[in-house]
């Protein structure tokens, strides 16, 4: 699935390519899923520009010479892919490989929001803003697995799945105020001025994935914590909600459904 030209979800079509010969150091995946990130819509649009045509998927899970892997690469909307060996792990055995695709982009972004920016630990009173996404739901079950009391902003659709990955407290600020008196905030979703000036007021650490304000920062990839969150879902103390399963074809819907709201959690796209 890929892009000759910025623009709308109707950009996106479906290319018969040639399948990708790896080069020194490369594997080949035969492709189990690819999952949509919001990031995706940046691309669409050239917000992040690239050399065109350009395969979307940042996230695959699939098999490389027999062993089930997942990794954080780019062009995944694919059949095949070839990616460099170094950037793939082993993908978690208990769950479907096809669901393991959610975990790579949203499982490091919210690893590394949690402990290396927000450093969340026993006792922390830590505010999740917008945990109804793909990276809140990681989120908020490790801050959870540190020890952190989370207080979680949610919507309707979402306050039933967020509370069962163990907020402690959910609210619906499109009804309600945010408490105050926390020890860092994580915000997960695009706000405007007026709401940025109110969560720098909520605590002494303000980490952004989204807007730059506060800690602001881009998640790397990093395989030895992918290992890690791996072994965390195969455990049983993290798990991996997926909202939605659709055929890759339909990856302009999902697109669609993105820009509208529709979407909740993560949603894998399958060859």
């Amino acid at each position: 699935m890929r892009i000759h030209r910025y623009g709308d979800p109707g950009v996106i079509q479906a290319d018969d390519v040639p399948r990708p010969e790896p080069g020194p150091g490369d594997a080949l995946v035969k492709v189990a899923a690819t999952s949509f990130n919001p990031s995706d819509l940046g691309v669409r649009r050239g917000l992040l520009p690239t050399d065109l045509p350009f395969t979307l998927g940042g996230d695959v899970a699939g098999t490389a010479e027999g062993e089930r892997v997942i990794g954080r690469i780019v062009a995944a909307s694919a059949d095949y892919v070839s990616a460099p060996a170094q950037d793939l792990v082993p993908a978690p055995a208990t769950i479907p490989l096809a669901h393991a695709a959610a975990i790579p982009i949203a499982g490091l972004t919210a690893w590394q929001a949690v402990f290396e920016h927000a450093k969340a630990g026993p006792g922390m009173r830590l505010l999740i803003n917008g945990a109804g996404g793909g990276v809140g739901g990681f989120a908020v079950q490790l801050a959870k697995y540190a020890g952190a009391h989370v207080t979680a902003t949610a919507s309707a659709r979402s306050a039933a799945t967020v509370r069962a990955q163990g907020a402690d407290e959910i609210v619906d600020h499109t009804r309600e105020p945010l408490p105050q008196g926390f020890d860092a905030v994580l915000n997960l979703v695009h706000v405007e001025p007026p709401a940025i000036d109110e969560l720098l007021g909520l605590g002494p650490v303000v980490v952004s994935i989204t807007v730059p304000f506060g800690i602001h920062f881009v998640a790397r990839n990093d395989t030895r914590q992918l290992s890690e969150l791996v072994a965390l879902i195969d455990a049983g103390a993290v798990t991996v909600d997926i909202a939605g399963v659709r055929p890759l074809t339909e990856l302009a819907d999902v697109h669609r459904a993105a820009e509208a709201g529709r979407l909740r959690g993560k949603t894998v796209l399958v060859p």
